[in-house]
């Protein structure tokens, strides 16, 4: 949707990124499919898919991951240096990790929430760092110790030992799980155990990732970032499944 102008889809002379979503979700509704705008925060397997989102729960047999892949990463110093040394993207994946201790949570929406919510039974403490940024305020936020102070770095020496913020105060933590923005495909695939591969969702040749009847398409496999790959990709899914 962000893209200003798009012209290397074949059949289309120029169109910007927000046009041609509207007219795809346009031509889905006209067929017939029902399309909800909500958050989606978790997915978790019992015998089949359940999917969370900021309001509600859904249950399927299948499921097709087909949100993309997050570019951004936190500015952060530190970040990258203690990834797998007390700084996490999975908090259902690695909070055992992280028993009795004290972590942070990186983010200031719903995705965030939703980490912190399952650290909080394992973890001694668990507030939420908004990096300068405004917490969406309901009521699960309420829940939270909330520090919008933006960050300057993390540090340690073997590990994540403290963060300082940019008013020169510092706070001792054990595990640092980074929920900016919203949840992308790679994130959700994490949490039901589907292989990760330099960033990218593991899929065969159908789009089945690790776990079965769990699909991914689009840019969050990697290769060729167009379009063109995510039509290929999003058909092949639908047709296998």
């Amino acid at each position: 949707k962000k893209a200003k102008s798009i012209e290397n889809y074949y059949g289309i002379e120029s169109i910007s990124g927000t046009d041609l979503y509207n007219n795809g979700i346009k031509q889905a509704k006209n067929l017939g499919i029902q399309i909800e705008e909500d958050e989606v925060t978790n997915i978790a397997y019992e015998g089949h898919f359940i999917v969370s989102t900021a309001n509600r729960e859904y249950e399927s047999k299948y499921v097709i991951l087909a949100t993309g892949t997050n570019r951004q990463t936190p500015n952060i110093k530190g970040i990258k240096e203690f990834e797998g040394k007390g700084v996490s993207y999975c908090a259902i994946c690695d909070a055992f990790f992280f028993r009795n201790k004290d972590v942070v949570v990186i983010g200031n929406g719903n995705y965030a929430i939703h980490e912190a919510k399952q650290l909080k039974p394992v973890a001694k403490s668990v507030t939420i760092l908004t990096n300068g940024k405004e917490m969406i305020h309901n009521r699960a936020s309420e829940d939270f110790e909330v520090n919008e102070e933006p960050i300057r770095e993390f540090r340690g020496t073997n590990s994540v030992e403290e963060v300082q913020f940019e008013d020169d105060s510092t706070e001792k933590i054990d595990g640092v799980f980074v929920a900016i923005g919203t949840a992308s495909s790679t994130d959700l695939a994490r949490k039901v155990g589907a292989v990760i591969k330099n960033n990218n969702i593991v899929v065969n040749e159908n789009m089945e990732t690790t776990v079965p009847g769990l699909y991914a398409c689009g840019d969050c496999t990697g290769g060729l970032l167009q379009i063109s790959k995510a039509i290929y990709e999003g058909a092949k899914s639908a047709v296998d499944i």
